[in-house]
């Protein structure tokens, strides 16, 4: 299998050298150059499967060559033990057609931990193989940053730098990262958002010489391998509620995109999926174009959905790049348009994608409500992210007669603030972080600036 960059102008690589390269060198990101595909027969033969087994055949071919198949499938064992239910992603009932699919049950309690527990794993795996180190540098809106430490926080081989925009993420999620305490993890506080986190990181990757040699490493849902994991999950679902014999819809809290994007890997891969529907907070960019071909920026809303709270949704440029059938040139013109000026699609892209997905967008108060009904209509309690793909199942649902599957994406207790401004008790987290919230933190906080970010990252890792 070999990789492709959606701005065309970058060499094409295998998957050892797209996981430990991240974004591509022209600025753009890694797509397979080819789909596998899953047969109908292949999709039947899953039914009864072990989540792992499910995920092991999903990406295999996306591995072949780098890895192979015994030692690939024990790291893939490996990984998926690390989650606290049986069936790592289960899917719950909540009407006579609607599911909610849970991916909450991994180390940190939120979905980022399907491919990053995965993602450290195979960094490690390379990194050793090379006898090399590498320093892991991400920029985090909650919960992709302590999702990565855990996925990295035992290798030999990696130091990770994580940076959050200050006073910007809930208590939980800053906890999560800030108490980890190896020699390995360092976490950094922003002071501003998450784009001002996330253009230093793209900065840092352009040019790497302030490492002086030392090989950086991306996290964030730009590196291929986390889309690739989290397709196995859209695979399962679909499956465990009856594919290929049965399509199957999907509403997806979406702000980066990387989450819906590996489902839509999964839809053209062959599994049936009927629709998507993009759900957003206020920062609504990506319902923006869907509904009304307004490509552009505004600013950042701070929301009760703060994982979601994000203007520029990089992996977006993914689905532009099949939309636009792989046409890198027309995919880089759009881009540079978006940096410049507000930007719209050419009709037919455009087109193609409102034949397939639905969007919607719920504001702060309209996330309470929902948490409140939903509770009071289902028994579940939905952290504000789910809240928002609840909302907009309801909302945007096209085939009522097709399973709809509602992303969960985060525990409730990692959102306490907000579940408690909809009225309810405090939220306890699980046995095993009951004390997180009296453990001792460590953390940085800095300026949004780039060389005084990169400064502290080349001093403190480790030589």
């Amino acid at each position: 299998m070999r990789y492709i960059s959606t701005r065309g102008k970058a060499p094409a690589l295998g998957f050892e050298d797209v996981v430990l390269t991240g974004l591509a060198s022209d600025g753009g990101l890694y797509v397979p150059e080819t789909l596998p595909q899953i047969s109908r027969e292949e999709l039947a033969g899953f039914a009864g499967l072990s989540y792992a087994e499910i995920a092991f055949r999903v990406m295999k071919p996306f591995v072949d060559g780098a890895i192979d198949d015994a030692t690939f499938k024990a790291i893939v064992d490996d990984t998926y033990a690390t989650f606290h239910h049986d069936a790592v992603v289960p899917l719950k009932q909540l009407n006579a057609n609607h599911f909610l699919l849970e991916l909450f049950h991994g180390p940190t309690l939120a979905f980022k931990d399907v491919a990053l527990q995965l993602l450290g794993r195979l960094l490690d795996h390379f990194l050793s193989k090379r006898g090399e180190r590498a320093v892991v540098m991400g920029a985090t809106s909650g919960d992709t940053g302590s999702a990565a430490i855990e996925g990295c926080k035992h290798s030999d081989h990696l130091d990770i730098f994580i940076l959050h925009p200050y006073q910007r993420v809930s208590e939980v999620q800053r906890r999560q990262m800030t108490t980890v305490l190896e020699n390995n993890v360092f976490n950094v506080a922003v002071e501003g958002n998450f784009d001002d986190c996330q253009a230093i990181v793209k900065s840092s990757f352009a040019d790497q010489d302030f490492l002086k040699g030392t090989r950086l490493v991306a996290v964030n849902s730009i590196n291929w391998a986390r889309i690739m994991a989290q397709t196995a999950y859209y695979v399962a679902a679909a499956v465990a509620l009856g594919a290929p014999h049965r399509e199957v819809s999907f509403t997806v809290p979406s702000a980066n995109f990387g989450n819906i994007f590996a489902g839509y890997l999964a839809r053209e891969m062959g599994v049936p999926v009927r629709q998507f529907v993009i759900a957003t907070n206020a920062n609504d960019i990506l319902h923006r174009v869907v509904s009304a071909n307004d490509f552009s920026r505004r600013e950042l809303l701070a929301t009760l959905a703060p994982s979601m709270d994000i203007v520029v949704s990089s992996n977006f440029e993914r689905l532009l790049f099949f939309a636009y059938d792989r046409d890198a040139a027309a995919v880089s013109e759009l881009l540079e348009q978006f940096q410049q000026s507000p930007a719209a699609l050419a009709e037919a892209p455009l087109a193609a994608l409102r034949k397939l997905f639905s969007s919607a967008a719920v504001d702060d108060q309209e996330i309470l409500a929902t948490i409140r009904e939903a509770h009071q209509r289902t028994g579940e309690l939905l952290d504000p992210h789910t809240a928002i793909g609840y909302r907009a199942a309801e909302r945007c649902n096209q085939h009522p007669e097709v399973p709809m599957i509602t992303l969960a994406t985060a525990h409730p207790a990692k959102f306490a603030e907000a579940v408690e401004q909809a009225g309810f008790e405090e939220v306890p987290l699980p046995d095993n972080m009951s004390d997180l919230l009296s453990r001792e933190e460590r953390y940085e906080v800095m300026p949004a600036s780039i060389e005084d970010v990169q400064r502290y990252v080349a001093s403190a890792r480790r030589q």
